[in-house]
């Protein structure tokens, strides 16, 4: 066999259009790899020495480049999201290496970056749309950031920096998975199943049967319960064993937190290198690094919302647990006084019951994810005027249960397509929910020819599956889930930009980033829309009156206590990569317990290794960035208000405003700064005002 791979040989050289995957090995990842990072290595050399300091001369042919390796390492990491395995991993440690080698050359090429700013300052500058001229400036900013400045010792140390933290952000999310895989508990008698819904119960024997006890039944056992959230979720809102409840919430907070898995030392490694290559760029911090391709200006202005947030949530969530333990102590819980960890969840779920008279799992046969799916639907076509059809079978998938879609114009055109992936698989597939990028839409020119690439996307989720021939019935909460990646999905599907690098998501800030995910969420409440999705999967009727009253009496049902939640994650990432200091005495996790005593009305246990599963900000990209959640939120409740505003029932007036949001917030992707983009849509900057009336925390007067 000779030394190159051909293309027909390799499915992960393709290069363009929508992956083959049912083709790809694991086995193919190491030569494909091998072969296109010696091709990519040779363009850049041919670029660097052919360079024109023009958008034709410069961006277009490097945007031609860097699409290949994405297109191809995308898929590899998309596998690894969706589909792990021993094979993939390992193939996967040992291209990452190069990959990341690779990035940094590019990042520090010298003569692109010299175009870029060549660029910037000749004649044709003021030729070039606001798109162009972002994705210029980001690219600049970007070569900055990627040590483009940095000489001899000092680009070498940068550069085995990023390698390393590539390294461990890989090995973090390997040792979470592998965790929270390792643990179960497995239940034998009817008094340890005690209080469980028959959801779980269902898929308990499931789970037990995939382990090896074929004969395993939702009626007689054995039962696992597993730390997967499906699974995990519903045993401590509503095991009555207080002693197995004790016993998975510990295995939780434990996860990834000692032994061949821990990710303590990992984490302090991460912190020092953050630290490191921000001194190395110029920056007292890593959380400065990460603002200065924010949309928030400084870490005090980050400080100031969290503040803000924080005295609006504190007392609310004091009250929401003193009032639990009034609650338990009137069912006469010998723990009432002394709440723990493991009771919060039971207890707040027995006074959601009867505060508002229905439970979660009661409404999960009204939300078959079909139903929901076509709820979800009519909405986007209320609002935006798109149409979503089934188009499975017209691309490649990675496992029977992924759905593929085509969305749309107003004129029955195609706009954008995206594949669904929505159930739980612990044995391979992460936790959590995420949007991700399959194909960016974009201009493409061949042999004359120009035409527009059509965006397509990955929307994940980890749903409760179909068990025992029922559809899959989804929490709210799933339900929730489902429109926030949608919505993430709608900004990169929508896009009317024709330039990769400001299309969709792509330059737009990653703490605005939020804002059409979040957005979607409202729309869960008003009432044509959940109508329109809660249907009972076996009778088809609608949703009954009074479970909708409920569920918008129980929407703010210990909010205080949930924004305090996110205002601890947020200052305990903040705190990690602004004040603290590597090789203190102070460890992260006694930083996290210092900022847990204004952020928590229930200290961490001494055991609670949270940060060893703070997968966000080790393995993902929020690192001194979580607090966008909050910040995008912001954004977000203020752009539903336009719509309450207007009035929710005024079909004509929500459809006007539905398509200036689609125009903006939707459309213009990165080409415009993001309060650019809201103001526009907005005709103001934003106010914190929706966000703490939507969550019931308004100041009453």
């Amino acid at each position: 066999m000779s030394a190159n791979v051909t293309i027909s040989d390799s499915p992960l050289l393709k290069g363009s259009g929508l992956p083959p995957f049912a083709d790809i090995q694991p086995e193919q990842v190491v030569p494909a790899f091998n072969q296109l990072l010696a091709e990519l290595d040779k363009q850049l050399a041919t670029l660097e020495a052919n360079l024109q300091p023009t958008w034709n001369g410069l961006v277009v042919p490097l945007e031609r480049l860097t699409e290949r390796l994405s297109w191809s390492w995308g898929i590899v990491n998309h596998l690894m999201g969706v589909k792990d395995s021993p094979e993939l991993r390992a193939a996967h440690e040992t291209v990452q290496p190069q990959v990341v080698q690779f990035i940094n050359k590019l990042g520090q090429s010298q003569p692109v970056y010299n175009a870029f700013k060549a660029l910037r300052n000749s004649d044709t500058w003021v030729t070039l749309d606001s798109a162009q001229q972002r994705i210029v400036q980001g690219a600049i900013r970007d070569a900055e950031l990627s040590g483009v400045g940095l000489q001899g010792e000092e680009r070498e140390r940068f550069n085995a920096i990023q390698m390393e933290l590539a390294e461990l952000s890989t090995k973090f999310s390997n040792h979470l998975l592998d965790a929270t895989k390792a643990f179960s508990l497995t239940l034998f008698t009817k008094a340890e199943i005690d209080g469980l819904p028959q959801s779980l119960i269902s898929l308990a024997a499931q789970a037990a049967r995939a382990a090896g006890d074929e004969n395993a039944t939702p009626e007689n056992g054995p039962w696992r319960i597993t730390l997967d959230s499906p699974s995990y979720g519903p045993f401590l809102q509503h095991s009555t064993r207080r002693d197995l409840r004790e016993q998975v919430y510990k295995a939780h907070i434990t996860r990834a937190a000692s032994g061949d898995l821990d990710n303590n030392p990992l984490i302090v490694r991460v912190l020092a290198l953050r630290q490191e290559l921000s001194n190395l760029l110029g920056y007292g911090n890593f959380a400065e690094l990460s603002l200065a391709s924010k949309m928030a200006p400084n870490v005090e202005a980050v400080e100031a919302l969290l503040e803000e947030l924080r005295g609006s949530s504190y007392d609310a969530a004091i009250q929401d647990l003193a009032a639990l333990k009034a609650f338990a102590a009137e069912k006469g819980a010998a723990e009432a006084q002394d709440l723990k960890h493991w009771d919060i969840s039971f207890w707040a779920e027995r006074q959601r019951e009867e505060k508002f008279a229905f439970t979660a799992e009661e409404l999960r046969p009204y939300f078959p994810l079909p139903q929901v799916l076509d709820g979800l639907f009519g909405l986007v076509k209320r609002l935006f005027g798109v149409t979503v059809t089934p188009a499975d079978g017209q691309a490649p998938v990675w496992h029977e249960d992924v759905r593929y879609f085509q969305i749309a114009d107003e004129t029955g055109n195609a706009i954008a397509y995206f594949y669904l992936d929505p159930y739980s698989r612990p044995a391979q597939k992460r936790g959590g929910a995420w949007m991700d990028v399959c194909i960016n839409r974009g201009k493409i020119t061949e042999n004359g020819v120009t035409t527009i690439r059509l965006p397509v996307a990955y929307l994940i989720c980890n749903q409760t599956p179909p068990v025992d021939g029922k559809p899959s019935l989804m929490t709210f909460y799933e339900v929730e889930t489902l429109f926030h990646e949608f919505g993430h999905g709608l900004q990169h599907m929508l896009t009317k930009v024709d330039y990769t690098g400001a299309s969709g998501i792509n330059n737009v800030e990653w703490d605005a980033v939020e804002l059409p995910s979040q957005f979607m969420e409202n729309w869960c409440y008003e009432r044509p829309t959940l109508f329109g999705l809660a249907k009972h999967y076996e009778t088809g009727e609608p949703l009954p009156e009074h479970y909708y009253q409920k569920l918008l009496a129980a929407r703010n049902y210990m909010s205080g206590s949930g924004m305090l939640r996110q205002i601890h994650f947020s200052r305990v990432d903040l705190e990690l990569h602004y004040r603290y200091r590597p090789g203190s005495t102070e460890t992260p996790t006694a930083v996290r317990d210092r900022i847990a005593k204004t952020t928590t009305v229930l200290p961490p246990l001494p055991e609670d290794a949270f940060l060893c599963a703070f997968g966000h900000v080790f393995e993902g990209g929020y690192a001194a960035g979580y607090y966008s959640y909050k910040w995008a939120e912001v954004l977000s409740a203020d752009a539903f208000a336009a719509f309450e505003e207007a009035g929710l029932e005024d079909e004509e007036a929500i459809k006007a405003i539905g398509k200036r949001y689609r125009d903006t917030v939707l459309a213009l992707g990165g080409s415009k700064h993001p309060m650019e983009v809201f103001k526009t849509f907005r005709g103001r900057e934003p106010s914190t005002s929706p966000l703490l009336r939507h969550n019931g925390l308004a100041a009453t007067v």
